[in-house]
């Protein structure tokens, strides 16, 4: 019988790139054959010191691969480290280890449901509480924040009724760790939300991008007060830039909803979470301080929601074990991309989303154009106008983000002026005539503006003043 000697596979070896080498030495401590030790040359790519392989007695274990920090200094290949400058490629995370093993059907979306509510006597509340209340009405039960006047008592009010309601209110060590929550939790397809006001909206800028590059849903109150800066705790709308145009780094845009009475603040956070979950976005409530501590008669709907569970939802179960949240395309083309599956769900929001509230806008040849606390002394306006034969009428855009223009256009023909009625320095006319300039529209009525900053808000007065010494008889 003659026997045969087969040589057994060795076993591939590490290498190193020295480019993504820390010198950390995690791998040193891993070794057990003491094949690599702390270098003493800087890289002069990176400034560090990678550290030193040799590899003579290496068993080709693995360890320290195992053992390196991403973005893996340390790497294995089939053949040693010839030519491995060449066959190293980035991958994203989600391709990185292949699919994931799972013997679970693929996730179907469950339902949300609609429960009835009895019916009850109207609430007489503040804003703030009023939009906490819509929010568990919209089936939120995940709310987190940090303190910060004059958004607070809705926090508070969150903070009281959601562990009865097997609920979870968590106060956060700052802005930045709440925003991180709300990732999670949105993440796993739960509807989630926090109030704030305007330094505390700031620090949540870059958790928003985060948000929005990796389509996960929540609510964002911002109770806008003075700025720049600490400022004070009286209304402004000075947050109207920043929650249309700047949100965080990248291409990033949030539906912003605008209330005016304590009524919509109840009504518009309801339907903050339904759009957010439609469109798998963030959605911004702009209030100012006024609107956040005022008190109204507030009705409440005919329904609750309870809230199923989204296909896509990293939820920690076995159906959904396949998932992924991740804003992370290392590869420039796949990145672009999702930029432009970004983009087309922006155009889709613009074309669908616009809301507007007009009021006596029908013959209207000086229209008022307000939003919050302002928009109620621009209606008086309207009346008082209307009582010394001026024909005003109020545009109340309550998307600020997409600005309402599909409803504002039909209006400009038979319009001879407009007055944009703001607490901020132009903020809320920037929208507008940005709205018109993507909208082709060159041919528009002059632009007045009625202004307060720094917690004044414009009066009734004001305003009546100002279109009265318009000259009203400019023909277009």
């Amino acid at each position: 019988m003659t026997s045969k000697t087969t040589k057994a596979k060795e076993k591939a070896k590490p290498f190193l790139l020295p480019t993504y080498c820390k010198g950390c030495g995690r791998c040193i401590d891993a070794c057990a054959k003491g094949c690599i030790s702390a270098g003493t040359k800087i890289n002069p790519s990176t400034g560090l010191v990678p550290v030193n392989l040799d590899l003579a007695n290496c068993t080709g274990c693995g360890l320290c691969v195992v053992a390196c920090p991403e973005p893996y200094g340390l790497r294995i290949t089939e053949g040693g480290c010839e030519g491995v400058q060449g066959d190293f490629v980035i991958e994203d995370p989600q391709k990185l280890f292949g699919p994931r093993p799972t013997t679970a059907p693929k996730p179907e979306p469950v339902a949300d449901q609609l429960i009835g509510l009895p019916d009850c006597e109207p609430l007489v509340t503040k804003g703030t509480y009023a939009s906490a209340i819509g929010a568990l009405l919209a089936g939120c039960r995940h709310v987190y924040g940090y303190p910060i006047t004059p958004s607070t008592e809705g926090a508070e009010l969150m903070a009281k009724y959601l562990p009865l309601l097997d609920g979870v209110f968590f106060q956060a060590v700052s802005e930045v760790a709440t925003v991180n929550f709300m990732y999670g939790t949105g993440g796993a397809g739960l509807p989630c939300m926090t109030f704030t006001s305007s330094p505390g909206f700031s620090l949540m800028l870059e958790g928003i991008s985060y948000m929005v590059g990796s389509e996960v849903p929540g609510v964002f109150v911002n109770v806008m007060r003075g700025g720049p800066g600490l400022g004070n705790i009286a209304p402004e709308q000075a947050d109207i830039k920043v929650m249309c145009r700047g949100l965080g780094h990248g291409n990033t845009f949030c539906i912003v909803l605008a209330p005016s009475t304590p009524q919509e603040m109840l009504d518009l956070t309801i339907k903050s979470f339904e759009l957010s979950f439609k469109y798998r976005n963030p959605v911004l409530i702009a209030a100012d301080g006024y609107l956040g501590q005022m008190t109204g008669m507030v009705r409440l709907p005919k329904h609750m929601r309870k809230p199923g569970i989204p296909e896509w939802a990293v939820y920690g179960d076995r159906n959904h074990r396949g998932n992924l949240i991740c804003s992370i395309y290392l590869n420039e083309t796949d990145l672009e991309k999702h930029n432009r599956h970004l983009n087309q769900k922006y155009e889709n929001i613009r074309k669908s989303e616009q809301l507007a509230d007009l009021y006596q806008c029908e013959d209207a040849e000086v229209i008022l154009v307000a939003s919050n606390t302002p928009s109620r002394m621009a209606k008086g306006a309207v009346a008082a106008l209307r009582s010394q034969w001026v024909k005003a009428g109020l545009f109340r855009p309550i998307t600020l983000w997409p600005f309402p223009v599909d409803y504002l256009k039909p209006l400009l023909k038979k319009t001879k002026h407009i007055v944009v009625v703001e607490a901020s320095a132009g903020q809320l006319e920037d929208e507008m005539r940005l709205a018109f300039s993507k909208a082709d529209i060159r041919d528009y009525p002059p632009i007045h503006h009625v202004r307060h900053m720094g917690g004044m808000l414009p009066q009734q007065s004001e305003i009546v003043e100002k279109v009265l010494a318009l000259d009203l008889r400019r023909t277009q």
